[in-house]
């Protein structure tokens, strides 16, 4: 399936570039274009990461902790310079 596309906002020297190596590899531009295309959208895709609250439970020493934790102090004395 063959179909003409304009494309706006495309970097002139990136394009030249991209062509060259398509040449080279004895492709056509738009073959290579379609290639690296699908590429970007694989790789786009195995990188959602799908959250889950649970993971903050797996943190150690921020979430949960063994020591006694004064974070609150800690901030004063440094912001404010109050000392207790």
């Amino acid at each position: 399936m063959s179909k003409t596309v304009a494309i706006r906002d495309l970097d002139e020297e990136t394009f030249r570039k991209f062509r060259a190596v398509a040449i080279e590899e004895r492709m056509k531009t738009g073959e290579a274009l379609s290639i690296a295309m699908k590429k970007w959208i694989k790789e786009k895709e195995t990188r959602k990461i799908k959250t889950n609250p649970e993971n903050l439970l797996k943190i150690n020493g921020i979430i949960k902790t063994k020591n006694k934790v004064k974070w609150s102090e800690e901030i004063d004395e440094f912001l404010y310079g109050l000392e207790k």
